[in-house]
């Protein structure tokens, strides 16, 4: 057997060429006008026309807050638990305090707007001001004898 006697079992068939002229009459086997009857077409995808009816205005996605309101200052938070290990019996919880303390880090160069979450066991009375409280921490430091001043 030698390479110039082998011969495929199948003949090698290539469809005929359509829309070049020739004996196809009119449209050549391409039916109607337009994007269907190019070379290479593809149907518009019918999410596109959603899209396209959505409007483009800035801020309204997904990232809202931050495209919208770009000078606010992040609220930073502290557990309950965390202010049991730094801090002792009448002492004042403050932003300032926390961040001299370490507790909280600066926002865009400023003393950062802190809330205090309620996970965690107090047993120290605490003073807060300046803080934002949760009802939860609400209880736990009025529970331990805290005070909250707005």
């Amino acid at each position: 057997m030698q390479l110039h006697t082998l011969s495929p079992h199948k003949r090698n068939k290539k469809n005929p060429p359509v829309g070049r002229g020739g004996k196809r009459g009119k449209t050549s086997g391409r039916g109607g006008k337009g994007q269907t009857a190019r070379a290479g077409h593809k149907i518009r995808p019918e999410a596109r026309d959603f899209i396209k009816k959505v409007p483009k205005r800035r801020g309204y996605g997904k990232n809202r807050a931050r495209t919208v309101r770009t000078n606010r200052i992040p609220t930073s938070v502290v557990n309950v638990s965390v202010l049991e290990a730094a801090y002792e019996t009448g002492e004042t919880v403050s932003p300032k305090t926390l961040l001299a303390k370490g507790l909280v880090r600066r926002a865009k160069g400023r003393t950062p707007i802190v809330k205090i979450l309620g996970t965690g066991i107090l047993t120290k009375a605490l003073i807060i001001e300046g803080c934002d409280v949760s009802t939860a921490a609400r209880t736990v430091l009025l529970a331990a004898l805290g005070t909250i001043h707005a």
